[in-house]
């Protein structure tokens, strides 16, 4: 049968419009077409799917990083081991100061840090467990403190020791001798020192830019239990005046408010307790060293 031009146009048109509808597949190296490939990639999200880890805005997904599925597929439980616990409730030390220092930082903890892992930091640790989709035991494994780990920063020296409690620094070599308030402002602890022996130490806070605490020697001139500052008519329990209007003494607001605050020269002792010993066993005359 003989093809006209009129259905030879037809015919070439219609073999384009065939080639125009497939998926040109990568040829080999004897020029033939391979057919398509498809690698399944454990793991993978496909497009659309939101993440599990949080954004730096805060916003958290339903499920965070390491919590358990709902299962496999079979509908049988998973046998996977329960995350290793790190600390929990009555637990002390540097890890646990660390650990509420970062719950502060996500705002899941306001007190401390005190480094013993108490009632309130339970409470933080549960609460930001829940937020994430992972177990709300209250304890600290693994998965809870790697979670933790990056959503915060290292934190710094003053930040593990909001709230005192810092280790005190080498004694200055004035404080060596002799019955002496050896007060150190790099450290912010004062010791209660007899003939180069530490009797007691406790966390301080000291002034302001504006109105600093002096340093060098002086001695204890006056003590006052109950006294309130007629300058600034606020109470100053404990006062043991060291340098005109200074003095060591008890501060309400260094307890309520740590470091947040600070003093109009004084040298501010947050526990009661502490200064209220330190208060009955200096006598007027006792040396006060205040160093770097």
């Amino acid at each position: 049968m003989r093809t006209t031009g009129m259905g030879k146009s037809i015919a070439v048109l219609v073999a384009l419009l065939a080639v125009a509808g497939c998926t040109v597949q990568p040829a080999g190296a004897d020029g033939k077409q391979r057919p398509p490939v498809h690698i399944d990639v454990p793991g993978s999200r496909t497009a659309g799917t939101p993440s599990t880890a949080d954004d730096d805005a805060g916003q958290d997904s339903t499920k965070g990083d390491g919590a358990a599925d709902d299962g496999p597929a079979d509908g049988k439980p998973s046998t996977a081991p329960a995350p290793a616990v790190l600390w929990s409730r009555g637990d002390t030390g540097q890890d646990v100061r660390e650990l509420q220092a970062r719950l502060r930082q996500v705002a899941w903890l306001y007190d401390g840090p005190t480094g013993t892992y108490d009632d309130l930091t339970e409470d933080a640790v549960e609460g930001f467990q829940g937020k994430r989709g992972l177990p709300r035991t209250g304890e600290t494994d693994r998965v809870t403190w790697q979670r933790l780990l990056r959503m915060t920063h290292e934190p710094g020296r003053w930040e593990l020791y909001l709230m005192g409690g810092q280790p005190a620094g080498a004694p200055d070599p004035r404080c060596l001798t002799g019955r002496v308030l050896c007060v150190d402002k790099s450290s912010r602890t004062l010791r209660w020192m007899i003939d180069g022996r530490t009797v007691s130490t406790m966390a301080v806070r000291f002034g302001s830019q504006y109105t600093p605490t002096r340093e060098g020697v002086f001695q204890v001139y006056w003590k006052s239990r109950h006294h309130v500052s007629t300058l600034y008519d606020s109470p100053m329990p404990y006062a043991m005046f060291f340098s005109g209007g200074q003095a060591v003494h008890f501060s309400y607001d260094f307890a309520a408010r740590g470091y947040a605050g600070g003093s109009h020269g004084c040298v501010n002792v947050r526990d009661e307790t502490a200064i209220a010993a330190l208060y009955a066993q200096v006598r007027n005359g006792d040396k006060v060293v205040v160093h770097w």
